[in-house]
């Protein structure tokens, strides 16, 4: 088989002699605690990943096995230890998700649910856009954002080409615009709603679980009462910039809903595959919602894993593995006799380099923790005195949120959460204050083709200027920023049980 080779960019060249340089400089000079040496030593290795991985010197998911080799020749953990960072519940949790979202793409299912739900909503050029974006954004809480995006652009571009026929190229390119760019960013909001909707939710829980192993754990339930009004909220403020400000879509073109129909009526009747996988989806997002309990003000719903004392070591990684496991032993039907509903080979298309980049960051953030940088860290903050707690959330989520735009969001939450985990410590503010925002502005890159993968994908469609995906962008990211942090610091406290102050949990890590 032949190999494609790229060669490497002067940015590249530039950015892999630049991490060696750092890191060496760090070991030889950076000596800010004679008592732990592992602090300088810890933040050589900090330099030389945040390095590679900004500027890509490396591929991202080679940069992440990293501290398989250099923390052990440090000193700062074995390898047995560090190889736990590597699997893990949460990298099972993200394993059990996919597998049952390439169930979904197997038998199509995830088309039928997008065209159902833009057939749904209506014909009206302004309705038709707001249904490709719920579409998009409703399958990316629970499939991949990049197959999404791949999924909803040919059905977009159909739309697109019946109005360029009809209505000529020039007037059509505004609601071109709005519907590309809103299938996008749509793939983007829809990620933030559930733990599964995007890799940055998961890095985040597990960075939250190593640095503070003595907080509650958050559970599927907890986000999704906070993440799903926030997803809406973003998602409907985006489609209003699109359709009535920034691009003001022409009402009086009509999309001619028959495209839709005939897309629906080539899948044909449900078939009893995809009945399957949608019962499991659906049950299996069920379990995830109620496994805790939900307290939503003076209200809390039980969980289920209160009904027996057996369930009480089940965490939603073990309901992700089973709900799997069970479309690998159910057969399918008349469509593939002898085989179930997903076999073997379907374990070639999960995203192995990122399960590595999780890996990656979590062992980073093990080792802010073990090297006592986090601790370093939180005496320097302490230094720039007390701030008021919504500055602080505005400097962090405007630090992610430029970054996101250049580096992998993945490896943006790994750089970014632990340092804002040790500012909130020093602020003496809850630390889920600052890494819950910071960790959900991360996917609202808008700006540029390079910032997420939909974004890369839409923009190769070849209908879109990189100043029209910038100048658009820009104000709904704007936006975005700014609601995220409203809602998530009214939300927050409700679900999330903060209390004014630093937690007992976050005091004795």
């Amino acid at each position: 088989m032949e190999t494609q080779t790229h060669s490497r960019t002067n940015t590249q060249n530039v950015g892999l002699i630049l991490g060696f340089v750092l890191c060496l400089l760090a070991l030889l000079f950076f000596h800010p605690d004679p008592s732990r040496p592992e602090v300088g030593k810890m933040t050589a290795i900090v330099l030389l990943m945040a390095t590679w991985w900004v500027t890509e010197a490396v591929p991202l998911a080679a940069t992440s096995l990293v501290p398989m080799v250099l923390f052990p020749l440090v000193g700062i953990a074995s390898g047995k230890q560090i190889a736990g960072s590597y699997m893990n519940s949460i990298i099972f949790l993200y394993i059990g998700g996919f597998l049952i979202a390439l169930a979904m793409e197997r038998w199509n299912l995830h088309r039928r649910i997008a065209l159902t739900i833009i057939h749904a909503i209506g014909k009206k050029t302004d309705l038709m856009i707001l249904g490709f974006m719920v579409a998009a954004a409703f399958l990316s809480m629970w499939i991949s954002n990049t197959a999404t995006a791949v999924m909803m652009l040919p059905i977009g571009l159909a739309i697109i080409s019946q109005m360029e026929t009809e209505f000529g190229k020039e007037r059509a390119h505004k609601l071109s615009l709005a519907l590309l760019l809103g299938i996008a960013f749509s793939c983007s909001i829809g990620g933030v709603a559930t733990p599964v909707g995007t890799p940055t939710n998961l890095a985040f829980l597990k960075i939250f679980e190593d640095t503070f192993p003595s907080a509650p754990a958050i559970s599927f339930g907890q986000w999704f009462l906070m993440g799903l009004p926030l997803s809406i909220v973003v998602l409907i403020c985006t489609w209003f910039l699109l359709t009535k400000l920034l691009c003001r879509v022409d009402q009086s073109m009509v999309i001619d809903r028959e495209i839709i129909r005939n897309e629906i009526r080539k899948l044909g009747k449900l078939k009893y595959e995809e009945i399957v996988v949608l019962a499991v989806w659906v049950l299996t997002a069920c379990l995830w919602i109620f496994r805790g309990d939900l307290t939503i003000g003076i209200f809390t719903i039980p969980g289920w894993k209160n009904l027996w004392s057996g369930f009480a070591m089940v965490d939603d990684s073990t309901v992700a593995v089973l709900m799997a496991l069970l479309i690998f032993v159910i057969p399918s039907g008349k469509n593939s006799p002898g085989k179930a509903i997903i076999e073997v080979d379907v374990f070639r298309n999960l995203p192995w380099s990122a399960i590595l980049l999780f890996g990656g960051g979590f062992a980073l953030a093990n080792g802010f923790t073990s090297s006592g940088l986090t601790e370093y860290l939180a005496l320097q903050f302490g230094k720039m005195g007390d701030m008021p707690i919504i500055l602080v959330v505005i400097l962090a989520c405007v630090g992610v949120t430029l970054v996101t735009e250049l580096v992998s969001n993945i490896a943006t939450v790994q750089m970014f959460v632990p340092v804002l985990a040790s500012w909130a410590v020093a602020q003496e503010v809850n630390p889920l204050l600052l890494m819950v925002p910071a960790t959900i502005v991360s996917s609202m890159a808008f700006l540029m083709p390079v910032a997420t993968p939909p974004n890369a994908v839409i923009f190769g469609s070849e209908r879109i200027r990189i100043i029209e995906m910038v100048r658009l962008g820009l104000w709904i990211k704007v936006a975005a920023v700014i609601i995220t942090i409203l809602v998530v610091l009214l939300l927050m406290p409700v679900f999330f049980n903060i209390q004014p102050g630093l937690p007992e949990w976050a005091i004795t890590q």
